[in-house]
């Protein structure tokens, strides 16, 4: 399909046909589809031609009828992976403009239809206020803190315009039950910190308040949000909240919000971002402990880095523009392609043979297959008028009955 995530390589790669931007996950219970129009295959049962239709890739279903097409956006159908955006106004807005630009919005882009739909609002109590730009920092905007755990998208940490935390609990939302809800209260609502997931558990660390604090900038906490399911999905139950872990040896990691990368059981991360000297932290969750990087994943620590799976770590040097993979053996980074449009990125994801960079300006986002023989990237472009802040990768959203506003396709491939 002609401009899409799914098959838009650049004039440098091999494309496939209806290749896949990410597999779809095991089948879930089926459903009735007696809305539908039409029979999905004449002479057969519901049921039984679902069976049969999801063995078919969905770009090929989407493009040949109605009633195939509202099956593959149904919770019947088995829900393959799209790209989730953060998206906010171009910083180049004028001043009059500013507090419009601090508007932030939550797209997802559909591969199948190469196009983008914005998520329903979170909820409005309490609303959402956060300062992205601000005229003391005019070659950077503020960050807004995200990360993806058991397909959920979950919003963090940010800042408001006193430069207070914006989130005293975390915002998460569902893309199967395309619902938000508020997560357990943070005993330390902060910003500038460092966030993370590994395991299916949230973690925050470092950081700061209203105010610099040392207890702060050294505290971890922990939030499993698999205690929701033991207790029946109530998140008011006992045992889902914010636990303490063993803090920092000091408070050098809350000098800006930093990633920390879920991996192989352990979160990894750095106090700085870029090219800049830096220092690293490993921690064990297994052993509550805090151990040093070794010293070849740290001296290629230089820019966005994102784990497939929780088993590959990608980095990518932001100065170079080149994506590479860490080999945990051999303490080293080997090349997997290097690109003049992955320079100055800024964020990126993995998931499912994908790596999604955020680039320069957040005007585009490259998608890279780092698991093809023949590497093959492509171009997806943002909406215009909109940057990305920062993106993950998910199930796609159920639209059905839902009637979420599509904008035009603004995809484009190199």
């Amino acid at each position: 399909m002609a401009n899409s995530i799914t098959s838009s390589p650049t004039a440098t790669t091999t494309p496939t046909d209806h290749a896949s931007p990410f597999p779809t996950t095991k089948l879930p219970k089926l459903s009735s589809l007696h809305h539908l129009d039409q029979p999905l295959l004449p002479g057969l049962p519901d049921h039984i031609a679902q069976l049969c239709l999801s063995l078919v890739h969905p770009s090929s279903l989407y493009s040949v009828c109605r009633s195939w097409r509202r099956l593959i956006y149904s919770p019947s159908f088995p829900p393959y992976l799209s790209l989730y955006a953060l998206l906010s106004s171009s910083s180049s807005s004028s001043q009059s403009a500013q507090s419009q630009s601090d508007a932030v919005d939550f797209f997802t882009f559909d591969p199948i239809s190469s196009s983008w739909h914005l998520l329903p609002p979170p909820p409005p109590d309490p609303p959402l206020r956060v300062l992205l730009h601000h005229p003391s920092f005019i070659s950077r905007n503020l960050p807004i803190q995200s990360v993806s755990v058991s397909g959920n998208l979950i919003l963090l940490a940010a800042t408001t315009h006193n430069f207070l935390p914006a989130l005293s609990h975390p915002l998460i939302f569902s893309p199967l039950s395309t619902a938000w809800a508020l997560g357990p209260p943070l005993a330390t609502p902060r910003r500038w910190c460092a966030a993370g997931a590994v395991q299916g558990v949230v973690y925050v660390a470092s950081g700061m308040g209203s105010h610099f604090f040392t207890d702060t900038a050294r505290s971890v906490e922990k939030w499993d949000l698999h205690l929701q399911d033991k207790n029946d999905g109530k998140p008011r139950n006992f045992g889902w909240m914010w636990e303490r872990k063993s803090g920092l040896k000091d408070g050098r990691f809350s000098r800006e919000a930093i990633d920390a990368i879920g991996w192989r059981g352990k979160l990894c991360m750095v106090n700085v971002r870029g090219d800049a000297a830096k220092e690293g932290a490993v921690y064990d969750v297994e052993k509550d402990a805090w151990e040093e990087m070794p010293e070849g994943m740290l001296a290629g620590w230089r820019g966005p880095v994102a784990a497939m799976d929780e088993e590959v770590m990608y980095a990518l040097d932001e100065a170079k523009g080149a994506l590479r993979k860490y080999v945990p053996e051999r303490d080293a980074w080997d090349n997997i392609l290097e690109s003049e449009r992955l320079r100055g990125a800024q964020q990126m994801a993995a998931g499912a043979g994908r790596v999604c960079v955020v680039c320069r300006g957040g005007a585009r986002i490259v998608v890279v297959d780092v698991v093809a023989s023949l590497r093959r990237s492509w171009v997806v472009d943002v909406p215009a008028g909109l940057e990305a802040v920062a993106v993950h990768i998910l199930p796609r959203m159920n639209r059905l009955g839902f009637g979420f506003p599509m904008l035009e396709d603004s995809t484009s491939s190199e």
